[in-house]
Formats: C-alpha cells, structure tokens, sequence
C-alpha cells in the first residue's frame, strides 16, 4: 500500500513538472532529496546505534523488569487484560521509556518486539486486541519528555537553542496521547455494545 501511495505521489510530481515545462528543477529536486536522505541517514545512524545498544545491554542486565515495574501504574490500567510479568509488557515499557527519550528510531526496533509479544500472548488472532490498539495508539503518539531526535536534527540545522521546543513538544505530545488513549477506550466500547446486541 506505502509502494502504491508514493509511487502515485512520484507519478503525479513528475506529471505536473512535464506539464509545466519544469523538468529541468524536477531532476535537480530528485538528485537533491536523495542527497538529502542519505545525509540525514548516516548523521542519525551512529544515535540509534547507540541507543538500540543501550536498550539491548538495559534488557540483558534485568533494567526492562526494573522499568517494567516503575511503569506498573500507568501501563496495569492500560493493558488490563495482561499480567505485569510478561515479556509483552518488559517490552511495552522498553518502548515507553525510548519514546519518553524522543528516541522513535530506538524505539521501533522496541515495538516491533512489544507487538510481537502481544501477539504471542493474545493466542496469534486473526485481528489486532485491544492490547495492540492501546500499544500502537502510545507508539505513534509518544508522550516525550525529552525530543532528544529532534534537538539533534534542529542542531545539525544550525539552532543555537535545540532544546528551546520543549514546552511545545510536552503539550502537543501530552494532548495526542492522552486524545488517542480515549478514542481507542471509547471505540473499545462501541465495539464491545455492538458485539453484546448482535
């Protein structure tokens, strides 16, 4: 589907160029931007080999169990139907703790682990639980407390005050997570009334 949608977006760039006798600033666009990702590539690479590495030592040194249970409160009331000891919520609170650190290229390696478990602990079902809604929903709005990727690419952008977003990052990523959180509880509940009256 991704294939599809840039694919399409390619198409209709090119389209447009041709149509208005720009190719000439189209080609340089293209030789430009795949500069420009492979730059941003290889600056980002050695920070998330860091931090991926950090993970791994945190989880072979017992600190996933540690986070598990400094997260306990927060993550037994979201992920009710899972006990705190699993391998699924080690991994939940793993990826939790590198969104709180802005590290969302730490953290995928983390989610994909996390969805794993939750797929394992949910019996392998043909549709996504409730657990994996929740966890995808916490994923994508990444409460942060720390933008440690976006300081960094705002340094690498010549900010003199890469951290002057704060204020800006814990509102906006507070209110998203706390609106998916609700959706998802509320959505949770339609589903499950539909279910009862059919």
């Amino acid at each position: 589907m991704l294939g599809a949608i840039l694919g399409a977006m390619l198409l209709l760039s090119v389209t447009t160029g041709a149509m208005a006798g720009r190719m000439n600033q189209v080609s340089a666009a293209a030789m430009t931007g795949c500069e420009d990702a492979v730059t941003l590539a290889f600056s980002l690479a050695g920070t998330i080999c860091l931090w991926s590495g950090v993970m791994r030592v945190a989880d072979g040194s017992g600190v996933t169990t540690a986070l598990a249970r400094l997260l306990q409160p927060v993550t037994r009331r979201l992920f009710r139907e899972l006990s705190s000891d699993t391998a699924a919520m080690g991994a939940i609170s793993m990826n939790l703790a590198a969104n709180l650190l802005g590290l969302g290229n730490a953290a995928t390696p983390l989610g994909l682990r996390a969805m794993k478990e939750l797929d394992r602990a949910g019996g392998y079902p043909a549709r996504a639980t409730q657990a994996m809604i929740t966890f995808v929903v916490l994923n994508t709005a990444s409460l942060q407390l720390l933008p440690t990727t976006n300081a960094f690419l705002r340094l690498e952008a010549g900010s003199k005050a890469p951290m002057e977003i704060l204020p800006a990052v814990w509102a906006a990523s507070a209110a998203s997570v706390t609106v998916g959180v609700v959706a998802a509880f509320i959505l949770k509940g339609r589903k499950g009334k539909r279910g009862k009256c059919g």
